[in-house]
């Protein structure tokens, strides 16, 4: 209810804030000196693209969604990620256009400036709520109807949230899961609610029960109407509903879904896609150059055969694609099966880019065609496919662009998979990934690929 009220309008008055201390970072440091050189038309419009895209990247990693909910940590890690988000953009940006030429120093500043302006600002707004909360108001009581799932789920919510105002004065029902719920938490039955409320001056009544006590509901309704007691109904769904299940609304139709699915929402597709596309680009315009003709040079030197390796692989929803890869194998072998440890088909200068991982450079190209992305669940030869049989949520992965990295990949689960319980821990990382998508973990992964690279891992070969 908070969030449906009010969260609107602290967004815009967190983003005017920050958009104001951001235009004092920016005035402090032509103050100092430090854009010397830049004429004020050139510095003003990198004040409005730097903060086009800290409003941008500060959206997708939520850190305009301020509340009494919220965390300090969670705030932190949000506006970290922000910060990385908006760097890899800043920088694309700055490369292709090539208009704007600060130094480091000015970099280092405006960054370290602007991350310790937000924190300090989300410290203040979480006091400033702490207090409003507090000051001049009576403590509220509450209780929970209902010693389910649910209920308990709840009363953790709150104990572990440390609301002030608010206190947890018992739980209520006629059949309650003693081993679920303290019995010492339990105070009577559903009977007893309503002369409990009005000798104890209870504020707030949450119905944590199945929705089909409708006589049960339409009472408590009324008797909270006329007490002046807030009703909430938290539905218990517990019999049919997991945790991992996500919750829609269509206008007040609740849809749910038996997983997160934050890739199944187009705005976020559009913006990996973006993001898919200037990464590659990148890498593309600025490393192909220094980096292919080399590894071109020594595979042909090597061995005899192509450069370049092609083999169907399946992307989303089952689509066949040929992927690309620098050839690290002989040509006069099979080459759809899984390499092992020393196999003596992987070429000298296979096994190093193997090792690297700079075999899959080739497959940037696959990403600007849209048949791949940077990260992602990788793709499978076809006869590894057969696990869609034995393993559960398999074929889930073919729900999203396959990647050149993943989140199993940097977790230790690549390479050889001799034993099904390899793949599985590799489809499980994969779900995972699949459920909790934002664009901070994708440069996360992004970053522990490159150092994997630089450090070794003992299953690449």
């Amino acid at each position: 209810m908070e969030d449906k009220y009010y969260s609107r309008l602290v967004k815009v008055l967190i983003f005017l804030i920050d958009f104001y201390f951001i235009q004092i970072v920016f005035t402090l440091l032509k103050q100092l000196g430090l854009s010397n050189g830049i004429s004020d038309l050139k510095y003003t419009s990198f004040f409005l693209i730097f903060s086009l895209i800290w409003v941008i990247a500060g959206f997708f990693n939520e850190i305009y969604r301020i509340n009494r909910f919220s965390g300090i940590r969670k705030i932190i890690l949000n506006v970290l990620a922000t910060f990385i988000a908006h760097v890899v953009f800043l920088f694309g940006i700055l490369i292709f256009v090539q208009a704007y030429h600060f130094s480091i120093n000015f970099f280092i500043s405006i960054y370290a400036l602007t991350i310790i302006s937000i924190l300090l600002i989300r410290a203040a707004m979480l006091l400033i709520w702490k207090y409003i909360e507090n000051a001049g108001r009576d403590h509220k009581n509450f209780i929970i109807i209902g010693a389910t799932r649910s209920g308990k789920a709840l009363y953790e919510f709150f104990l572990s949230h440390d609301f002030a105002p608010s206190r947890f004065k018992g739980f209520f029902d006629n059949h309650p899961e003693r081993a679920l719920v303290d019995p010492d938490l339990i105070k009577g039955k559903i009977s007893e609610v309503q002369a409990y409320c009005l000798k104890e001056e209870i504020s707030e009544i949450y119905y944590a029960l199945p929705l089909h006590y409708e006589t049960m509901i339409k009472n408590l309704s009324k008797f909270a109407d006329d007490n002046f007691i807030y009703l909430r109904i938290v539905p218990d769904f517990s019999k049919t509903v997991t945790q991992g299940y996500n919750i829609f609304l269509f206008d007040s139709i609740p849809v749910f879904t038996p997983r997160n699915e934050p890739l199944g929402i187009s705005i976020n597709v559009a913006l990996k896609r973006v993001f898919d596309i200037a990464f590659s680009l990148f890498v593309i315009c600025f490393i192909f150059p220094f980096v292919v003709p080399f590894i071109a040079l020594a595979i042909r030197l090597d061995s005899k055969g192509p450069i370049i390796f092609k083999q169907p692989r399946r992307g989303k929803k089952n689509r066949m694609f040929e992927c690309y890869k620098f050839r690290t194998m002989k040509t006069d072998c099979r080459p759809d099966v899984q390499a092992t440890r020393n196999d003596p088909r992987v070429t000298r200068v296979g096994r190093f880019l193997r090792k690297t991982n700079l075999d899959e450079l080739p497959q940037f190209v696959n990403v600007l065609l849209g048949n791949m992305s940077v990260v992602g669940p990788r793709p499978h030869i076809s006869k590894q496919d057969a696990y869609a049989n034995t393993i559960l949520n398999y074929k889930f992965r073919y729900f999203v662009t396959p990647g050149i990295t993943g989140y199993a990949q940097v977790n230790g689960y690549r390479g050889e998979t001799k034993e099904q319980s390899l793949m599985e821990k590799r489809v499980e990382y994969d779900v995972k990934y699949m459920e909790s998508w934002s664009l901070s973990l994708d440069i996360k992964i992004i970053l522990m690929t490159v150092w994997n690279m630089l450090k070794g891992q003992k299953n690449a070969y």
